[in-house]
């Protein structure tokens, strides 16, 4: 007989980017099933407890939720460990505020404040490009949306500018030599820079090479 699902998480196995002591108990916040990956997200009750300081424990962050007052992407979230992930938009209306996650140079997930307009879109980032049930173009993004009948042009790894209001692509940016990219994993994580190269290995993967503001040259994945 198989197990089901895990319900539990070492505190010392949490991702390091969610910044969690380890002596303050033996286990951490483990995320729900959602968009985002466990060690690519963020649970709403971190967020909400050990980054904001809007409660002292897991208890005050499910009465804050079951108020319906944080909205992930324009939507309603009421499961303390919603995953939310890096380009989300985390709204609270009643304090007027608006955080976009996004990571830090030491791949950490930082509370990045911004104003109304830019909370009202994200940027996604292009997984897949196929056809689906009687032909129907769709992508999908790195947040899990399969969003139909986009821009023919659009392909794989070019970023799309997603209106949250309307749900609709407004904008896309190809993915390019000169473009400015941000690294989201491995070990230069969170790393801002201009796409210099592109280095391709038929069977293997295409080796990337980016130079930050500093001049610094490094390759990625």
């Amino acid at each position: 007989m198989t197990r089901g699902p895990k319900k539990h998480l070492k505190r010392l196995a949490a991702p390091k980017s969610w910044l969690l002591d380890k002596l303050s108990g033996t286990y951490a916040p483990r995320p729900s099933s959602g968009p985002h990956k466990l060690r690519e997200s963020f649970p709403l009750i971190v967020f909400l407890r050990n980054r904001l300081k809007y409660a002292f424990n897991g208890r005050e962050v499910r009465r804050i939720v079951n108020q319906r007052l944080i909205k992930v992407d324009n939507k309603v979230r009421t499961d303390p460990g919603f995953p939310s992930g890096y380009m989300d938009v985390v709204s609270i209306d009643k304090t007027n505020e608006h955080f976009r996650l996004i990571y830090d140079v030491k791949g950490r997930f930082t509370t990045h404040r911004i104003t109304p307009e830019e909370a009202s879109y994200k940027l996604l980032k292009v997984k897949r490009v196929a056809l689906g049930l009687r032909g129907i173009p769709h992508i999908v993004t790195h947040d899990g949306r399969t969003i139909r009948y986009p821009d023919p042009r659009i392909r794989v790894n070019d970023t799309v500018k997603f209106d949250l209001e309307n749900q609709k692509i407004t904008d896309f940016i190809k993915w390019d030599i000169g473009a400015t990219c941000m690294v989201t994993g491995g070990r230069n994580i969170g790393r801002v820079g201009a796409i210099q190269r592109r280095e391709r290995h038929l069977g293997g993967y295409d080796v990337v090479h980016i130079k930050d503001a500093l001049d610094r040259v490094f390759a990625t994945r």
